[in-house]
């Protein structure tokens, strides 16, 4: 979940406006860069909780311990609720207190793997003194709702309230899920179509290869990723496979039409978040938006708003794949090399393009909906996600090689792919593995994925 965009005071008049700040994150080629997010459920060693805010051995503590290393706080009523640096990374909080990285922008999943062990090795070390501990999967294993504390940001109080009456399982996603994520850039408004429309149809391979969330409160669930299944029943509003995005015409301006019918959550003004749940951008953008009568929207409200749509791919300035499962070291630094093998190298693409150009809207809902309990032996058109899994890695694997770019030892990025690989050829996601020892020598218990999956 993001921080509240850096308020503007430049007001918008106009739906063009909303279109060019779109439009404004095309870049050329030699400008592309690799931005991953992870997420990562804290606990405590002692009796394996979630973690409070305040306290010993509580969020606020895990921040203070961050911001000792070097990383600036942003406060926001009186608490500590993110970290920044000045190479553009941001460490945040999600609402059952997982904590995130966005990472900075990097040129070379080599540098990504690099960013990721430094920030793992800076949280293990503030941890470690403070009795705590951080877990790689999708879903929380153990800890219900109820168990699980609320982190002191406003937007989440509003989220909170608004959750419950649009979808059965939002409370479940703000509270019990972790995602890994990459951000990707585009070079034109053809360029990010043709990279949405292969990303939202492949990003249920993505879903299958990472599942490693087969357990709910301490039982499985007949899940592999109970994280995905969460998004099947969060918001119909702001979630899904967005199947416009595969009509004629699509482009910049038909994905800021979709957004301004996503019903608002928010307005942020003066350090304060404003109720705007249910409310319309469109009546915000003519002045007559019910939380804030006669003002008009700023630049800061638009990106503001968003980050409240959380469809299987997003659009912003750049590209972000959301359909990952959180897990350990190797699966963080194996999905920004998926995707950019895929996206980055146009035979790749125009490959991964061929794979999914006929599929129908029907065709590729039904795949997200199938595949969080059957993961890579879901199919479509009479194809395993697991054969299709292995197409895939092939075309990300040679766009990977062909971007050539090598690490110290001389190899290149697709070095990367090797743990993805060895899940779709043996057709055993983490989650299988979870579940074999679950029932065999974690005796019918989940208190040892504290153990074993931690980072």
């Amino acid at each position: 979940m993001s921080a509240p965009a850096k308020p503007s005071d430049a007001p918008i008049t106009g739906k063009r406006q909303l279109v060019e700040s779109l439009e404004s994150g095309c870049k050329p080629r030699d400008a592309w860069r690799i931005g991953t997010e992870h997420e990562k459920f804290g606990y405590t060693l002692d009796d394996l909780r979630p973690l409070p805010y305040p306290g010993e051995c509580g969020v606020k503590a895990m921040l203070d311990g961050l911001a000792a290393l070097g990383w600036e706080q942003i406060m926001e009523g009186g608490n500590v609720i993110a970290l920044h640096d000045r190479q553009g990374a941001a460490i945040s909080l999600e609402p059952g207190g997982q904590l995130e990285l966005s990472g900075g922008l990097m040129e070379t999943i080599h540098q990504t793997a690099g960013e990721v062990t430094h920030h793992l090795d800076q949280v293990k070390q503030v941890a470690g003194k403070l009795g705590i501990a951080f877990l790689g999967v999708g879903f929380q294993p153990k800890w219900g709702r109820d168990d699980t504390p609320w982190m002191p940001k406003g937007r989440y109080d509003i989220m909170r309230r608004h959750m419950p009456l649009v979808g059965g399982k939002g409370l479940d996603m703000m509270l019990r899920t972790c995602t890994v994520q990459v951000n990707l850039d585009f070079a034109s408004e053809a360029d990010m179509v043709k990279k949405l429309r292969v990303s939202l149809a492949l990003q249920p391979v993505a879903t299958a290869l990472f599942a490693s969330s087969p357990f709910i409160d301490g039982k499985p669930s007949g899940l592999l990723s109970a994280r995905a299944a969460v998004w099947t029943d969060t918001d119909p509003y702001r979630t899904g496979t967005l199947p416009f995005a595969f009509e004629d015409g699509m482009g910049f301006e038909r994905y800021v039409d979709w957004m301004l019918d996503v019903p608002m959550y928010f307005v942020y003004r003066d350090g304060k978040y404003i109720d705007a749940a249910g409310q319309s951008f469109r009546d915000f953008l003519v002045g007559k938006l019910p939380a804030l009568p006669g003002e008009l929207p700023t630049e800061g409200d638009w990106a503001d708003h968003l980050t409240t749509a959380f469809p299987e791919v997003r659009l912003k300035k750049f590209l972000e794949m959301r359909g990952a499962d959180g897990g350990p070291w190797r699966r963080l630094c194996a999905l920004p090399a998926l995707w950019t093998g895929l996206l980055y190298d146009d035979i790749a693409l125009d490959g991964a393009w061929q794979l999914v150009k006929d599929w129908t809207a029907e065709e590729r809902e039904t795949l997200r909906r199938d595949v969080p309990a059957q993961a890579l032996s879901a199919t479509i058109r009479g194809r395993s996600v697991r054969d299709l899994a292995v197409e895939v890695l092939e075309l990300a694997s040679g766009g990977l090689k062909r971007r050539n770019r090598l690490n110290d030892s001389g190899r290149d990025e697709s070095i990367y792919l090797d743990t993805l690989e060895a899940i779709a050829k043996s057709g055993r996601t983490p989650a299988h593995d979870m579940l074999d020892a679950f029932n065999g020598r974690w005796q019918g218990s989940v208190d040892p994925i504290f153990r074993e999956y931690a980072y």
